[in-house]
């Protein structure tokens, strides 16, 4: 049976890794979407079963149009969405290490990219995914936005933004249960990953706990093809472990 399967913020290594895995089923219809997709072209062969839709930005009104783009392709019923977008730190902003730091325009940046960009995704979304078989969301998440494992404190923007994208995916997976049944929301932290975004704090991270990404897309799917719909959200690691919120 056929099966779509969306990547937003498809540039990202672990986007990239998601699609090496799930590439070769010709039976998965493979949706990339993403303001850079040039990557695809230089490392990846021609899939008559991957589609690509660039955005110029995540703003709401062009997040509605490639929805619209991806609907008009008339493809297999969606089953699966990763929203990997996301942002900690860029030549203008790093994570703060003290209340000093703090910066309210850092702030804002951070919140639109990690927070207010995913919902409207799955706001957009929400007409391809309500009334068609079962669809399982993976929003990308992390471990600092919980508020009860939160020890260290720092990084003030990064952690809120994580931490408010919880609250909203935990009110749509309320809705959802009334009103789309067949989906199911998974936040999902994936651990650190030998990426760009890590880059500049791997120094401190415990041996054997920098994750390849193509180890990250493994667990990961997996843990959906064990995942029931059961109308709430979950807050997850790499191990499909439960975090605190």
């Amino acid at each position: 049976m056929k099966k779509s399967v969306i990547i937003i913020g498809a540039s990202s290594s672990i986007a990239q890794a998601i699609v090496e895995q799930l590439v070769d089923d010709l039976n998965t219809q493979i949706i990339l979407v993403g303001r850079d997709l040039s990557m695809y072209t230089e490392n990846f062969p021609t899939y008559d079963n991957v589609f690509q839709v660039l955005i110029a930005d995540y703003e709401e009104s062009l997040i509605n149009l490639a929805v619209e783009e991806i609907e008009q392709k008339k493809l297999a019923p969606i089953r699966q969405i990763f929203i990997c977008n996301g942002l900690l730190h860029n030549k203008k902003i790093q994570p703060e290490k003290k209340l000093e730091d703090f910066n309210p325009s850092s702030f804002t940046e951070i919140m639109k990219a990690n927070t207010l960009t995913p919902i409207l995704w799955i706001k957009a979304l929400l007409p391809l995914i309500t009334l068609q078989e079962d669809c399982k969301i993976v929003v990308f998440s992390a471990r600092v936005g919980s508020i009860s494992d939160n020890k260290l404190g720092g990084w003030f923007c990064y952690r809120s933004s994580k931490a408010a994208l919880n609250m909203l995916l935990k009110n749509v997976a309320i809705e959802f249960a009334r009103r789309a049944k067949l989906v199911k929301l998974i936040s999902f932290h994936p651990g650190t990953t030998d990426t760009p975004l890590s880059a500049p704090f791997q120094k401190n991270v415990p041996e054997g706990k920098l994750f390849r990404a193509d180890f990250v897309a493994k667990q990961l799917l997996n843990i959906l093809d064990n995942t029931e719909i059961d109308g709430t959200l979950s807050f997850i690691d790499w191990q499909g472990e439960t975090i605190g919120w």
